[in-house]
């Protein structure tokens, strides 16, 4: 079992997760955080610490597309070991549905 991120990480990207994952298996992107399933050890302590809602486990039903998304953008996108500041328009985006054709495929910048 691993965790990953789903949509409601889109545009959001708060980043609290990153600061306390101890394998550091977070990839950023433009608009979305990933984690990397191979990294990832189950401890959960991301979870709790999204305040967008957006890390589930694996297990959860109807997350195969986030499980591929994760696994696919782990391979491409940078590494991040530290919290960067959040979007300044995130707390307007989070909860907003169908954000996935938001999704930039563009690496992070900063």
């Amino acid at each position: 079992m691993t965790y990953v991120v789903t949509e409601n990480c889109i545009r959001c990207k708060h980043m609290d997760c990153v600061e306390v994952c101890p394998v550091d298996c977070f990839y950023e992107g433009e608009n979305f955080l990933v984690i990397h399933p191979d990294e990832c050890i189950d401890c959960g302590v991301c979870e709790p610490e999204c305040p967008a809602d957006a890390i589930r486990a694996d297990t959860a039903p109807g997350l195969e597309k986030w499980i591929e998304l994760n696994a696919k953008y782990a391979r491409l996108w940078p590494n991040i070991t530290e919290k960067k500041q959040e979007p300044a328009d995130a707390k307007a985006w989070d909860g907003k549905p169908d954000k996935l054709t938001l999704l930039s495929p563009n690496p992070g910048s900063g």
